[in-house]
C-alpha cells in the first residue's frame, strides 16, 4: 500500500466542503492521540482562541498556518488529513517515527477564526492578514508573528487556496501553485529563497504524475506587507502553497488529496523528503496566467447584438446556512476568445434570453440562459 491509497480509504471525512470553522475543527482535536499536542497562543480580534498543533520532537522545526484568508479552507482539510496519518498506529510507522524524531511541526490550522467563521478574507476588523507584517495592527497577526520569533522555524508554510481564474500556459488549470517569496524588491535569490525554491522544485517533480502539467508558480512581486516576503527576508526559508481548482471540483476535495501528498512528500513521508535539484529548474514551472472563466456561452447574440460574442461567467461564493452557494454572475460580456470555460457551451450563433429578458449587462446574477427561438436551455447553476 502506498500513501495515496492510504489517503482514499483513511481522510478526515469529518471535514467537508469549503465552509470550514472552528466550529468544525475543535471537536476533531480532542479526538486524536498523544502524538498532537494542542495549546493556544492568542486569540483573535474577537476573542476566539486560536488553537496551534505541536508534532514530533526533531530538530527540524516548521511553523505552517492556514486559513489567514477566512474563506481558504482547502488546505486545513489537508493538515488534518495529515494529522489523522500521524496520529494512526496501523500503517507507515517507520516513516511515521522517523518524522516525529526529525521535525517538529507548529500548525495554526485556522489563524483568521472570525474571518472563518464569516467566510470572509479579511478578519474581523476588515484587515487582510496577509498585509499586515509590518504593521502588526491585528491581534492574529500578532500570535503568529510571536510564534515565528518563539520557535525560530527553519521553514516556513504559507498556507492559502487560490481562485478558479488562474491557469497554465498548458491550457489546464493551476490546480496547486507553489512560491518561494521574493526577499527584496529585486527578487534576489537570497539562500533562504534558495532553499526554498530548491524544495519546490521537489514537490513539481512528485506532483506531476498526479497532476501533469497542472502545477504553476505565483508570481514573486515583492512585497513586505506580505508574511511569507517577510518571514524571507528575515532569512527563513517560506513556501506559499497556493490550492485551486481542479477539474469540476469546486468544493476542493480533489485539490486537498494533492495538497496532503504534497505535505507527505515534503516531510518524508512518501519516499526521501529531499529530491537534488537545481534551483534554475524552479523558473521553468510554469507561472500562473488570468486565463479561465467559470462558464463560458460561446457564439450567441445578445442586446441585440448584431454579431455572435460571448458570455464570461463566474460563481460568487456566498455563505447560506453554513453552507457555500455558488451563484453566477455575468463577469464579462464580447470577445473571449483568450478565456477558457472551466464549463463551455457554443450556442452556434442563436439569439438568447438570460433571466428571460434578451439584454444582459456585466454583474447581473444568472438563473438561466435559453435560446430565444426553441427555448432549449444552454445554461443554468449546478455544481
Amino acid at each position: 500500500m502506498n500513501v495515496s491509497t492510504w489517503y482514499a480509504a483513511h481522510f478526515e471525512s469529518r471535514l467537508r466542503g469549503r465552509y470550514l470553522s472552528l466550529k468544525h475543527i475543535n471537536p476533531l482535536l480532542n479526538s486524536y492521540g498523544n502524538r498532537l499536542e494542542i495549546s493556544y497562543p492568542g486569540s483573535s480580534e474577537l476573542g476566539k482562541k486560536i488553537p496551534l498543533i505541536k508534532i514530533g520532537q526533531g530538530p527540524k522545526i516548521i511553523l505552517a498556518w492556514s486559513q489567514m484568508h477566512g474563506n481558504e479552507s482547502t488546505t486545513t482539510k489537508a493538515l488534518f488529513d495529515l494529522f489523522r496519518f500521524i496520529d494512526q498506529k496501523d500503517d507507515f510507522q517507520e516513516a511515521i517515527a522517523h518524522f516525529l524524531h526529525t521535525y517538529t511541526l507548529y500548525v495554526l490550522p485556522i489563524l483568521n477564526p472570525d474571518g472563518a467563521e464569516r467566510y470572509t478574507r479579511e478578519n474581523a476588523n476588515g484587515v487582510d492578514l496577509n498585509r499586515d507584517a509590518v504593521l502588526q495592527s491585528q491581534a492574529e497577526s500578532r500570535v503568529l508573528r510571536e510564534l515565528f520569533n518563539e520557535i525560530q522555524p527553519h521553514l516556513c508554510l504559507n498556507l492559502h487556496d487560490q481562485r478558479t481564474i488562474y491557469g497554465l500556459a498548458t491550457g489546464k488549470p493551476a490546480t496547486i501553485s507553489f512560491l518561494a517569496p521574493a526577499a527584496d524588491s529585486k527578487r534576489t535569490v537570497t539562500p533562504a529563497r534558495e532553499v526554498a525554491m530548491q524544495k519546490i522544485v521537489g514537490l513539481n517533480a512528485f506532483l506531476q504524475p498526479f497532476i501533469s502539467h497542472q502545477v504553476g508558480r505565483y508570481d514573486d512581486t515583492f512585497n513586505a506587507n506580505c508574511v511569507g516576503d517577510a518571514f524571507q527576508q528575515a532569512g527563513v526559508p517560506t513556501i506559499l502553497f497556493e490550492a485551486g481548482h481542479f477539474q469540476n471540483d469546486y468544493e476542493r476535495e480533489i485539490t486537498r488529496k494533492f495538497i496532503f501528498l504534497a505535505f507527505s512528500k515534503l516531510f518524508g513521508l512518501h519516499g526521501a523528503s529531499e529530491i537534488p535539484s537545481d534551483t534554475n529548474q524552479y523558473f521553468t514551472i510554469p507561472e500562473n496566467q488570468i486565463i479561465f472563466k467559470d462558464v463560458i456561452i460561446r457564439n450567441v447574440r445578445f442586446n441585440n447584438n448584431a454579431n455572435p460574442l460571448d458570455i464570461g461567467i463566474q460563481f460568487s461564493e456566498v455563505l447560506k446556512n453554513e453552507q457555500i452557494d455558488f451563484m453566477p454572475y455575468i463577469d464579462e460580456l464580447g470577445n473571449l476568445s483568450n478565456y477558457r470555460g472551466h464549463w463551455e457551451v457554443d450556442g452556434e450563433g442563436c439569439t438568447v434570453l438570460v433571466n428571460s429578458q434578451q439584454n444582459t449587462n456585466v454583474g447581473q446574477q444568472v438563473s438561466i440562459i435559453s435560446n430565444k427561438t426553441d427555448d432549449s436551455v444552454l445554461f443554468i447553476p449546478k455544481i
